[in-house]
């Protein structure tokens, strides 16, 4: 036996259990109040295409800026169509990849326990309510939708001392469930998760803001095909269902 032969014996074993290609990590980059739901959808999409995703979480608009510096990405999900658009106007979109893919609601939280009591938006000026978190407008669409909402009662200007401004839907449900705020604006998903919090109102989806999820693939990535599938997998029957179980509409 010569020695090529004998080499190739040794190595054949190793090399029918190698794999025969390695799966793309795909980094998606998602708003705060998908965590949980888009955990659960990365997981089911792995098990079904053996593609692994890595999910970084953050406010819409933070998320937005780290793309405009360059933070090594392929998908955006957002909270909201504002900073989708944004990012589009901006080139940084590849085109056509871009799917609306989910609905939500803004609600009032309180404590489930020891919160005030709160019928509408008009008692959050009583004194009960000292301190009113919401997501900082300026970067999370979730404080942007409050403030919005706030402003059409009339309420701002009134309500302004007592908010608390936080840097994520997330932050501000932990804040209230920690007895750091007295009331908080947060996604009704994000209320549905916590059995610390309870809602006091909810603002009508006809009457209040049109709260929409975009998802596309970014320019920069280098993975764009499967970048897609996931963005198009985010639609699909499969990965609703799951999103369902978290409370979220169908963006169609």
């Amino acid at each position: 036996m010569n020695s090529f032969r004998l080499i190739l014996l040794l190595l054949s074993p190793l090399l029918s259990i190698a794999p025969s290609k390695a799966s793309a990590e795909l980094r998606v980059l998602a708003a705060a109040s998908l965590s949980d739901a888009l955990q659960g959808v990365g997981e089911h999409y792995t098990e079904t295409t053996g593609e692994s995703v890595r999910f970084s979480f953050g406010s819409s608009g933070a998320l937005a800026r780290q793309i405009r510096e360059g933070v090594p990405a392929d998908v955006f999900v957002s909270a909201d169509a504002l900073h989708m658009d944004q990012l589009e106007s901006e080139a940084l979109l590849l085109d056509g990849s871009r799917r609306t893919i989910l609905r939500n609601a803004l609600v009032l939280i309180v404590d489930a326990r020891q919160g005030p009591t709160i019928a509408s938006l008009q008692d959050l000026t009583g004194a009960a309510i000292r301190r009113l978190a919401v997501g900082e407008p300026a970067t999370v669409p979730a404080g942007t939708y409050a403030k919005t909402i706030l402003e059409q009662a009339g309420l701002w200007a009134v309500l302004e001392p007592k908010i608390v401004p936080l840097h994520n839907v997330r932050s501000v449900l932990a804040a209230v469930e920690a007895g750091n705020a007295d009331a908080g604006f947060v996604y009704r998903t994000d209320a549905l998760i916590s059995s610390r919090v309870t809602i006091a109102v909810s603002i009508p989806t006809q009457t209040g803001p049109d709260i929409r999820y975009p998802a596309a693939v970014l320019q920069q990535s280098t993975q764009t095909r499967a970048a897609q599938a996931f963005v198009d997998y985010l639609i699909s029957p499969d990965a609703q269902r799951i999103f369902e179980r978290y409370g979220f509409l169908p963006g169609h």
